[in-house]
């Protein structure tokens, strides 16, 4: 086996000409734990100890017998296909969104309020707007995006669609886990916006200030 090297390999074939049972098996746990130290970074458990001396036997051509903990695996395991991994059979309607996409209408319905509705249905169009780049070169329009997303509803979300539609897309919709609340967005920019006035009226203040002791000095060193 390539992933262990020749000299391994040769070691293996000279534990296999051991007369002695006991010694052959010493040795053959000997090469194992060097088998694990070749490749450190596998994770250690009995799962792995099984395929050291999977392979160990392998090597051996299945002519190895020693005292293992682990039954030597049968002559057929070299040509067992693989299992065939079995894919979803569900069925999507719009398969260059994915999967992903109809688990994620899903939560935009599970939202609390009418604008966290509204705000995580933004957020989809941009996202299906991406995902249609990646596969078309042309851009899909917004209304189309709107239309496919009442579908997936199921139309559950028509009113909050209608309203988008009707009075533009929301800024900075963006949710990660679960529904963006628009109330603290909202709330969030609006603390922002006053702590930036608040700090602008301060320096304004202090500039102020600032000019009005410049002119006093001005005037005390202008010669009477």
């Amino acid at each position: 086996m390539k992933e262990y090297g020749s000299n391994v390999q040769k070691l293996v074939e000279h534990i296999v000409t051991i007369p002695d049972k006991e010694t052959r098996t010493k040795h053959a746990h000997i090469l194992v734990e060097l088998m694990r130290q070749i490749h450190p970074q596998m994770r250690d458990g009995a799962d792995y100890s099984k395929k050291l001396w999977d392979d160990l036997y392998i090597m051996a051509n299945f002519d190895l017998d020693v005292d293992s903990p682990f039954p030597a695996p049968p002559k057929e395991i070299l040509g067992k296909k693989p299992k065939q991994i079995p894919y979803t059979q569900s069925k999507l309607k719009h398969k260059f969104y994915g999967r992903n996409l109809e688990l994620l209408v899903l939560k935009a319905m599970m939202a609390e309020t009418f604008e966290e509705r509204k705000a995580f249905v933004s957020y989809l169009v941009k996202l299906m707007k991406s995902f249609y780049l990646s596969w078309n070169r042309d851009s899909v329009e917004t209304n189309v995006c709107m239309n496919q997303i009442l579908e997936l509803s199921g139309g559950k979300l028509k009113p909050e669609i209608d309203d988008l539609l009707a009075n533009g897309m929301v800024d900075e919709a963006n949710p990660k886990d679960g529904p963006v609340s628009f109330k603290q967005r909202t709330n969030f920019n609006n603390r922002h916006r006053n702590n930036n006035n608040n700090r602008n009226g301060s320096q304004h203040n202090k500039n102020g200030q600032n000019n009005n002791k410049n002119r006093y000095n001005n005037n005390r060193r202008r010669p009477q």
